[in-house]
């Protein structure tokens, strides 16, 4: 029987206050309360009063009553929840605790061994007779050396890869070593800067010392182990650097589990790289206490391994006893040990992309984390906690992450295998081109490939690298992927759309320099759990590309997003797109372009995040700002990042040179835009680390400032800034960071804006580049434009009006709400009209 906390007794037949007994319901009136629960836990006064008047079972309970049941019934719920978030706490922390025991014991047994050896160093010295005192040393050196081969000898027995037992050997030995990494001390682990330990947590660690580099990691996911075993085997859906994996051969192991012999191919992550490939043997078993391991380590011409010389376009590189520990949990579960150990051969690489090959910290983001937190996704969709967007399933959302991630790096590597070959250049080696000219690859999911075989179309790839200095990777993607038409030219889009909507994927012609016209919406369509990739549809505003050609007004583009947030764990960040049709299909071609931003060096000094917004005070910086940040760069931060352009046309055979030539000036346009936001990057993280958040300006834009000022108190009566008696860069530092939205328009029948101060970047959500190409028109809505011009006059005459509160729209399209607007004219030395300003108090996004 439900009980409430207040009492009443019965008198009259009805239910009375009483503060000494229950009431008591009945099994029909909870059952009756419990549906209104379900629909509505916190009806209004309202609705319980209509319960009453519904419920004829309810007829004898005060309205006071059932409110008091619904708030029991929401506390309790809430308990209830509190008591399962709680228990499953308990079972993380108890999984922890495991591991910190069994940590306890080794490492209590690895100290009674080394007081050991240490006992028997000391006896071998009190035994070397006098005479020998110049030798001791290298005796006592020699003996421990020679204990170490003994225990290492017990561990790894001879090998011979030849036969079964050899592969046997060469596994069990992979996996003592892979165990000993996993949970001891055979590598000196670091912790990465930003983990933290605990139930909840990626508890990563880099390798600083010994051969290669390598990352650790621990974590629990609710998947029962075998499920984990088998996602995690499948390197080719979480391991974005991987190519192909064959498993050449399997060897069934007589303990139950199995040895199998792979190869496996990796991309290069820039242009400027070969990529990687390797042999291996992979061994998976299952130990006494119902872990399952699955041990790797590679095959050397030493080790049985193949001894002739690598692949074409790639080089050998090595892996150390790595692999995975999945644990059972009590409850349900696994707990997971993740250790990767790699030698990558850097020495082969360029010099200045060497800390890509030497990087644990690389090497973490790439391979360690990723599989943590693919495991962790499928764990929270395979519960049903992830809702999708309309009717495709998480499963297909990621095919199409893999498809873009995966044609963007064929891209980038250009595989001769893949049937690329690279394109003379034309005297300058800045943009290389490469081309292929099957479609085999871009139509190897449609059904009717055959029919595009006979096509005489080919692909053809503009790529580009470069070196950055002082860019954060993450505020560069941020920007481009917020303000496409600081760097997109609209024709190259268009061209592209046009040709995949009329089914020939053939570009006809191109032009370039028209410039993008329109605006952008962002339509989110998947995201991982830590947000660290976003899967988006972009809907590109655009009008025909000319009279023939019938498209429709706007263009979609499929784009893929990952390692925008700063104090995320990731390797690189990137922006990869692709147009699609409108029909947006499961099995749809996709050609991948984009940009990949890999960090180099760590930084020096631990920045506060700043949103890409901050970077437009910069984006218009002379020559001699440019030098004196220049200057301060050296002590003040030191990051390198190497950039990556890549970007994929297709053509017919007979235009490939004009296509070619297009492209190559394209993506040159590209570069240039980038480089020039890169700078402005650069200089708004230096201008901001000396405290000064205002454009280091021309003597242009301090007089504007000062003329804002003084036409703003000329017209009022009020100061505008605090203070009056400032001058020069304070002036313009004071209007720089004015609360309110401050922004000029130029005198035009179309007037468009010239400047705006921080909080009127942030309410158009814009720079001051792009901000030339935003007029007042599409700020107002329908109803700022009416007010306006009811008091346009009043500000002709006048000289200044104030309009009412209102709504007016960002770049973006997102409305914002202000309390109350102000214009005046702003009148330089002369006294002459030279813009017109607008402030928006109070604004906000609505």
């Amino acid at each position: 029987m439900e009980m409430g906390l207040m009492a009443g007794g019965k008198e009259g037949g009805k239910h009375q206050i009483d503060g000494g007994k229950y009431v008591r319901y009945t099994p029909e009136q909870v059952e009756a309360l419990e549906r209104v629960y379900s629909e509505c836990p916190k009806p209004s006064s309202l609705r319980r009063q209509q319960l009453i008047r519904e419920c004829p079972i309810l007829a004898n309970i005060e309205a006071k009553q059932i409110k008091v049941w619904f708030q029991n019934r929401r506390c309790r719920e809430k308990q209830r929840k509190e008591a399962s978030r709680l228990q499953t706490v308990n079972r993380k922390l108890n999984a922890m605790n495991k591991l910190l025991m069994e940590e306890n014991d080794r490492l209590q047994k690895q100290v009674s061994e080394l007081v050991y050896e240490n006992g028997y160093i000391r006896q071998q010295l009190q035994n070397v007779p006098v005479s020998a005192t110049d030798t001791s040393c290298e005796s006592v050196v020699t003996s421990s050396q020679h204990l170490h081969q003994q225990n290492q000898t017990s561990h790894h027995p001879p090998r011979d890869a030849d036969n079964p037992s050899g592969l046997l050997a060469i596994a069990e030995g992979t996996l003592a070593e892979f165990l000993s990494k996993a949970t001891g001390t055979a590598v000196d682990w670091v912790q990465m800067v930003g983990m933290k330990p605990g139930p909840d947590s990626i508890g990563i660690f880099v390798s600083h010392n010994g051969s290669g580099i390598a990352a650790r990691a621990c974590g629990l996911v609710s998947l029962e182990p075998i499920k984990v075993a088998e996602v995690l085997k499948d390197r080719l859906a979480w391991f974005g650097d991987c190519r192909s994996l064959d498993v050449v051969s399997v060897v069934p192991a007589g303990n139950g589990g199995n040895i199998e012999l792979v190869y496996m191919q990796t991309y290069a992550p820039t242009t400027l790289a070969s990529a990687r490939d390797f042999w291996t043997l992979r061994y998976s078993t299952c130990l006494e206490d119902g872990s399952l391991v699955i041990c790797e380590r590679s095959l050397t011409s030493s080790t049985g391994g193949p001894a002739g010389p690598c692949t074409p376009d790639f080089v050998r590189a090595e892996m150390l006893p790595s692999g995975y520990l999945i644990r059972p949990c009590e409850g349900g579960g696994s707990m997971i040990h993740i250790v990767d150990h790699v030698d990558l051969d850097a020495l082969t690489a360029p010099e200045i992309l060497r800390p890509l090959y030497e990087s644990p910290k690389f090497l973490a983001g790439k391979m360690t984390i990723a599989a943590l937190r693919h495991i962790r996704q499928i764990a929270q969709e395979t519960s049903g906690e992830i809702s999708y967007v309309g009717q495709r399933k998480p499963a297909v959302l990621r095919t199409f992450s893999q498809r873009l991630s995966r044609g963007f790096n064929d891209a980038i590597n250009g595989f001769t295998d893949d049937g690329w070959s690279f394109l003379g250049c034309d005297g300058m080696e800045d943009i290389t081109i490469a081309i292929n000219s099957s479609l085999n690859m871009l139509f190897s999911t449609q059904s009717n490939s055959a029919s595009f075989s006979s096509l005489n179309c080919g692909i053809l790839c503009a790529k580009a690298s470069m070196l950055l200095e002082d860019v954060p990777p993450a505020i560069l993607v941020r920007f481009l992927r917020e303000h496409r038409s600081e760097w997109a030219d609209h024709s190259i889009d268009a061209y592209s759309a046009a040709s995949l909507r009329a089914g020939a994927y053939a570009v006809p012609s191109l032009r370039a320099g028209s410039g993008f016209v329109g605006g952008q919406v962002i339509i989110p369509l998947a995201h991982t759990i830590e947000n660290e990739e976003f899967l988006e549809v972009i809907r590109l505003e655009s009008p025909g590309l000319s009279q023939e050609e019938v498209l429709s007004s706007n263009m979609h583009l499929l784009q893929l997003c990952s390692g925008i947030d700063e104090n995320a764990a990731s390797a690189c960040s990137q922006l990869v797109f692709a147009v699609i049709d409108e029909s947006f299909s499961d099995a749809a071609p996709l050609l991948p372009s984009g940009f990949r931003v890999i960090p180099l060096d760590p930084k020096v000094e631990d920045f506060p995040s700043t949103r890409t917004l901050d970077l437009a005070s910069s984006l218009e910086v002379g020559v001699r700002g440019a030098v004196r940040t220049s200057e301060i760069a050296t002590n003040t931060y030191n990051m390198r990042s190497v950039l990556t352009i890549a970007f994929q046309f297709t053509y017919e055979n007979h235009l490939q040179e004009s296509v070619a030539a297009v492209a190559r000036q394209y993506v040159r346009s590209v570069v240039a835009s980038v480089q020039r936001v890169a700078m402005a990057i650069a200089t708004s993280r230096l201008g901001m680390h000396l405290g000064m958040n205002h454009p280091h300006g021309s003597p242009e834009a301090h007089t504007l400032g000062g003329w804002i000022s003084r036409s703003y108190r000329f017209y009022t009566g009020v100061d505008l800034l605090r203070s009056e008696s400032q001058c020069g860069d304070s002036l313009l530092k004071l209007l720089w960071l004015h609360s309110d939205a401050i922004l000029c328009c130029s005198l035009e029948a179309s007037p468009s804006f010239t400047f705006a101060n921080q909080a009127g970047l942030d309410m158009l959500e814009t720079t001051l580049v792009a901000l030339q190409d935003i007029t007042l028109e599409k700020v107002l809505d329908d109803g700022g434009r009416k007010v306006l011009c009811s008091e346009f006059p009043m500000l002709v005459q006048q000289g200044f009006a104030h309009l009412p509160a209102g709504i007016c729209l960002s770049s973006m399209g997102r409305p914002v709400a202000y309390k109350q607007a102000i214009a005046w004219k702003v009148l330089n030395d002369e006294d002459s009209h030279h813009c017109l300003a607008f402030m928006f108090v109070s604004w906000s996004f609505v």
